[in-house]
């Protein structure tokens, strides 16, 4: 038998159980931020969370590369996911998450 016609094996995450792909999402439960951080610590975690989640937007809505995915699509992306319209620095954040490396 040629080696194009064997079944692959299953891998193991998804041998035991099928995944579901195309259920919503459904966020994981949300912890309080560690305590005695500098202000600074706070305002970069929660902007990288903001980025993240716009980064996913797009991607969902067809924005693929960092070059589709300016200013204004990025805004007009948060007001629809119900987000505040992000900084210049967090349109950044979105583009350099959304980059393509080979």
């Amino acid at each position: 038998m040629p080696a194009a016609a064997t079944k692959p094996k299953p891998t193991q995450s998804t041998a035991r159980r099928s995944v579901p792909l195309d259920l919503p999402y459904a966020p994981v439960a949300k912890r309080p931020l560690p305590r005695g951080r500098e202000r600074q610590w706070y305002v970069t975690h929660n902007r990288r969370l903001k980025a993240m989640r716009l980064a996913i937007a797009l991607l969902d809505s067809g924005v693929y590369t960092p070059r589709q995915a300016r200013d204004e699509t990025i805004r007009s992306t948060a007001a629809r996911i119900g987000v505040h319209p992000p900084s210049d620095t967090t349109c950044r954040m979105v583009r350099a998450l959304m980059c393509d490396h080979h």
